[in-house]
């Protein structure tokens, strides 16, 4: 009886792995990494069912611009302002990534437990903790996107890695979403009791990747501008105070213009989950309630972002420069015509289409900073890069919050800040494709 009932879980244990450490990512230690980014992402997901009732849809339309807009400012804006201490932080570990990780994962299933007492109530007491959540899951983030180069296996590229590791938490995601429900109707604190064990095993498994993920090498600190030309390796005698000191603008141009465009769709994504999550409420879809219409939009907006990521996973390597240059200009021309021609058909496929363009132009911006970035500043790059678009998400959800309830003046404004970026970025793009990359792909 035993075997019997053991025998479903054991198989689909056994296909996971297959499909995790599928061509060479189970010798080179990428099979591991994804699934703890699979665990990672079920315990985020049961952490934001247990916190979905208390910010916004328990609250009366009348006053949830003004719960949401607090939520704003108490969980995200701060967060921008802690976050570039992530990366100078992480630059003073560089021989401890797997712990780095582990505290991560340790430091979320602590939180976990300290908000399950207040997540009934909904008190001011929760964000501090829901803070803290955001600042690990970014630290873990930033390390993440840093190892992975460490474990890319010969036969593939990075941005399908990256995809590779991103769809697998997508699939978690899937997975944990119903349990979270299930759970939530046990009780509040459920869901959290459960992403607790989920992130105490996450920090076993943090601690069980491959010993390569710690470097001996040594990492400084990365800017957004430069000093001089790009670092070289030199002789252990040489005074560190004579090293040219490397920024993000000494490997190329691609990085820049791929932050700018990643910023921008960025901000496409922050200014639809709050503009979208009033319009509906006031002006729903079509013959539909408010509450379904906010469901279809937010399935459309998962489901681009899932087709995104395997879209990413099943591509050959390609030049990551021409598929961010793709997806903006796609997703520019998308809100272009849902201004012109607005209509619920529309807002449901800029939802989608915001979806695909946010995880293929992550994927490829990662695989920029892994490919170009050198490795001694690579982990306060991801740093830099991740504060930037956390801002501009904040940045896109306070224009959202801000803006009438006018469906075709939200997306005429959409699309007027996806034309600013496409002007400063995608022909930069296109000529740094065309010129190829200064630098070997780092693996």
């Amino acid at each position: 009886m035993g075997r019997v009932l053991r025998a479903p879980f054991a198989g689909a244990a056994r296909g996971v792995r297959r499909a995790t450490h599928a061509h060479g990512a189970g010798e080179s230690g990428l099979g591991k990494l994804i699934e703890l980014h699979a665990v990672n992402s079920a315990g985020d997901m049961l952490i934001t069912v247990a916190l979905a009732s208390t910010v916004f849809f328990s609250v009366p339309t009348d006053q949830a611009r003004g719960r949401v807009a607090l939520y704003l400012a108490v969980t995200m804006a701060p967060f921008t302002l802690l976050a570039p201490v992530i990366g100078p932080l992480l630059d003073r570990i560089p021989h401890g990534r797997r712990a780095a990780m582990a505290g991560a994962m340790l430091t979320r299933a602590l939180l976990a437990l300290t908000m399950s007492g207040a997540v009934a109530t909904g008190g001011l007491e929760l964000y501090p903790a829901a803070l803290g959540v955001l600042v690990a899951s970014k630290a873990y983030g930033v390390v993440r996107s840093a190892v992975v180069p460490r474990l890319l296996p010969p036969r593939i590229a990075l941005v399908k890695a990256n995809s590779r590791v991103t769809l697998g938490g997508l699939l978690a995601t899937g997975v944990a979403a119903p349990l979270g429900a299930g759970l939530h109707q046990l009780g509040p604190a459920y869901p959290l009791y459960g992403a607790c064990a989920v992130f105490a095993f996450g920090t076993y498994l943090s601690l069980s990747l491959p010993h390569k993920v710690d470097s001996a090498k040594g990492e400084a600190r990365a800017r957004l501008t430069a000093d001089g030309p790009p670092r070289q390796p030199v002789r252990r005698r040489r005074s560190a105070a004579k090293r040219p000191r490397p920024g993000l603008r000494t490997v190329g141009s691609s990085v820049l213009h791929g932050l700018q465009a990643n910023g921008a769709l960025r901000m496409l994504s922050g200014f639809l989950t709050f503009f979208l999550a009033f319009l509906l409420r006031v002006h729903p879809l079509g013959g539909l309630s408010p509450a379904f219409s906010l469901g279809v939009v937010a399935v459309a907006a998962g489901a681009g972002n899932a087709l995104g990521t395997a879209i990413g996973a099943l591509l050959r390597s390609r030049g990551p420069e021409k598929m961010i240059a793709l997806v903006l200009t796609a997703a520019l021309g998308t809100t272009i015509v849902a201004a012109v021609l607005y209509s619920a058909f529309f807002v449901v496929v800029v939802a989608a289409v915001a979806g695909i363009s946010q995880a293929l132009g992550k994927q490829s911006l990662d695989a920029l900073i892994q490919r170009d970035v050198p490795e001694e500043v690579r982990t306060s790059a991801f740093a830099r890069s991740e504060t930037l678009l956390q801002m501009c998400w904040v940045v896109g959800g306070a224009i959202g919050i801000l803006l009438p309830l006018n469906g075709v003046v939200g997306m005429s404004v959409a699309a007027a800040f996806l034309a600013l970026g496409a002007a400063t970025a995608v022909r930069g793009l296109l000529t740094a494709a065309r010129r190829g990359s200064p630098h070997p792909r780092v693996a």
